[in-house]
């Protein structure tokens, strides 16, 4: 299959980097900066999973315009208008549109771009950053994207992605479930995302703190309230399943946005936490825990911008 990859950042570079190697027919659609910079070093990649050291192919927005099987788009929900419109030129009538962002905002914003059948659903669990290098350094064991029909169809062009996917030093896995998985992840990340961020710590010394892990809890009811609210397929007592599996998590473990604050980079609270709270207040539901985490999260972003 013919497959670009939007960006050769953290997460569309591991993955598009771990199909590469497998030896698929992997373009990388970057920004000119990032072309010269990966035209010079390569693709680098370390990894606890296997490190390599990859030499891609490149385009960007201005290349010759021609479609590709798949397109696996990997931005944050800030940069996602400027996505859609420098790789409109290479989605065709055929191609599938799989995206790995976090939340669900985006899906009818890339429907709205290409319509309903060409998007396909996805998401993904990696820890994974650059380094001052443009090295992409891969972290702990966990590696996983999921993707699969948002009808829950297995199609032949499912089949024909999974042939693609499959084999690779990183877990594809082909769900029949992937709006539910979507929607758990959703309420999975915005939780940790807000919880991380709000206290700025790892997600271990806060759960070690009974009052922390109350919060955490609570959190996760409020956001599991809302969306049950909202009509979300999401499994019933999904946020104590969750529960478990924040407090499995390492001690040192960071979210992403905690990260990107510490930074002082962009961060996606409206995309994350703002969607849901704006459909807390359409359903009446109240949220106070939410209310905090996005009100902290609102003065950060005060901040960087003075």
């Amino acid at each position: 299959m013919k497959i670009l990859v939007v960006g050769a950042g953290a997460i569309g570079g591991y993955f598009g980097g771990r199909l590469l190697e497998k030896g698929e027919g992997v373009t990388f659609l970057v920004r000119e900066r990032r072309k010269q910079e990966l035209e010079s070093t390569g693709l680098n990649i370390d990894s606890v999973n296997g490190n390599c050291r990859l030499t891609p192919q490149l385009i960007t927005k201005n290349s010759e315009p021609h479609p590709y099987d798949v397109v696996l788009l990997s931005t944050k929900s800030y940069q996602l208008a400027d996505a859609i419109e420098d790789m409109r030129p290479f989605v065709g009538e055929d191609t599938m549109v799989l995206p790995l962002l976090n939340g669900i905002a985006h899906v009818d914003q890339l429907i709205e771009a290409f319509g309903e059948t060409s998007v396909i659903g996805g998401l993904c669990f990696v820890e994974t950053t650059l380094d001052e290098n443009g090295t992409i350094v891969q972290s702990s064991p966990v590696n996983q994207l999921v993707y699969g029909e948002r009808s829950g169809e297995e199609t032949d062009r499912i089949r024909q992605l999974k042939r693609a996917f499959d084999g690779t030093k990183a877990e594809f896995m082909l769900s029949h479930k992937i709006n539910q998985e979507m929607w758990h992840k959703y309420l999975f990340i915005t939780t940790m995302s807000g919880i991380t961020t709000l206290f700025e710590k790892p997600i271990g010394p806060i759960r070690k703190l009974a009052s922390g892990q109350r919060t955490i809890a609570v959190l996760l009811e409020e956001l599991e309230t809302v969306m049950e609210a909202d009509g979300a397929p999401i499994e019933k007592g999904i946020s104590k399943k969750l529960l478990e599996r924040i407090n499995g998590l390492g001690e040192e473990m960071k979210s992403s946005m905690q990260r990107d604050a510490e930074k002082s980079k962009p961060i996606e609270a409206e995309h994350l936490q703002g969607f849901l709270l704006a459909k807390a207040r359409e359903s009446g539901v109240a949220v106070p825990v939410l209310e905090t985490v996005f009100t902290k999260l609102k003065l950060y972003e005060q901040a960087v911008k003075k």
